[in-house]
């Protein structure tokens, strides 16, 4: 048998073995050399046995918009199925499920400073930039442990109709009970509820890290009582918005955008004082479902198609700056990173959060518990 030939014969066999016409043993007793095959060939065949990955997000809408972006079209082109679970990737949940040794996720729709942070635990694996593209990365956002998919914001949202004209314009109005009556519905893991309590403080936008810890603490003692909702996921945001259970709250924009739809406008949002965050995709070590399947799939959510799709069905803003021109003009105001909102944020600061978060958020989960 001639080298080109035996070539053929092996490249029809993975083809197989891809398809899932052939096991990995079958493969293995009829080359009789697997060992012997080329590293790229053994790469390949490693890929073709991950026929699952679990991608774990904040549920509600995510469900569905994740897996018609990415999930459907990744399973398409590979054979490999995204199964979605909107469970919520907490650190908690995350160190649980690493130090248990019983993995069961793949990929993690997480905040860039809590995959820095579980990163250099060895919970997470490091971004292959070998096979993802740095270059359709916003530069500044590159990382070591997630990449960047997409970008949010933590807004103010809020029932027009019950305020009318005199909306709400800063943090310091969403502390304003008597100007702005009505419950308030906060986020319960800490970011932006930080920032807000400053904002209304009195501390300049600029001024905001590192955060003064205490002081945003002493505000939001004396105002949890007018908190109804701490909200730990999407779902619950837009639940007590549109249900009236908190005339105003702040959410993520990308929840906002829906909430504004299903309400019919009657629930508005503004990006002033908006805090703008990174949203990123880690894949967990020793995940189930293969490196090289998890890395395939990151460069695939890479796609400014794709991106233009989780962008009209949640709102996220395009991490790859290729997107932005997808996005039709009568839409952009939705869009968390076109410069005329972008001017009216305050860019999340990960770097601190990398560093404070973990020890910070019990104090906070505390406080609001209490």
């Amino acid at each position: 048998m001639n080298k080109g030939f035996q070539q053929d014969c092996l490249q029809i066999l993975l083809r197989q073995a891809e398809a899932g016409r052939i096991s990995r043993r079958s493969f293995v007793r009829a080359t009789g050399a697997l060992l012997a095959l080329p590293v790229a060939l053994r790469a390949n065949l490693s890929y073709a046995q991950a026929r699952e990955l679990v991608l774990v997000n904040w549920g509600g809408d995510a469900i569905d918009a994740y897996s018609k972006a990415y999930g459907e079209p990744f399973e398409e082109e590979t054979g490999i199925k995204v199964k979605m679970d909107g469970s919520g990737p907490t650190e908690g949940a995350i160190t649980a499920q690493a130090r248990s040794g019983k993995i069961t996720w793949d990929l993690l729709d997480i905040d860039s400073f809590s995959a820095m942070t579980l990163g250099e635990q060895g919970y997470l694996q490091p971004i292959d930039y070998t096979v993802v593209d740095e270059s359709k990365v916003r530069p500044g956002f590159v990382w070591d442990y997630a990449l960047s998919t997409y970008f949010f914001s933590y807004v103010i949202a809020y029932d027009s109709e019950l305020y009318g004209d005199d909306a709400p314009t800063t943090m310091s109005d969403f502390f304003d009970i008597e100007r702005f009556p009505g419950n308030r519905s906060m986020y319960k893991w800490g970011v932006s509820s930080w920032e807000a309590a400053l904002l209304a403080d009195g501390v300049a936008p600029d001024a905001l890290y590192p955060l003064d810890i205490e002081r945003a603490h002493e505000k939001l003692a004396a105002f949890k009582e007018n908190v109804i909702s701490f909200w730990g996921g999407g779902a619950e945001s837009q639940t007590v918005l549109l249900t009236g259970e908190a005339p105003m709250a702040i959410v993520w924009n990308t929840r906002a955008k829906l909430i504004e739809q299903e309400s019919g406008g009657r629930i508005k949002y503004i990006w002033d004082q908006g805090l703008l965050s990174p949203g990123a995709l880690g894949v967990m070590a020793n995940n189930p479902g293969g490196t090289e399947a998890a890395m395939r799939f990151l460069a695939s959510t890479q796609d400014p198609k794709r991106q233009l799709v989780m962008f009209e069905m949640l709102g996220q803003g395009p991490a790859n700056p290729a997107a932005d021109a997808l996005i039709p003009a009568d839409q952009a105001r939705h869009n968390c990173v076109a410069p005329e909102n972008m001017a009216k944020q305050i860019v999340l600061n990960v770097d601190w959060y990398a560093e404070n978060y973990s020890k910070t958020l019990d104090q906070y989960l505390a406080l609001i518990s209490a």
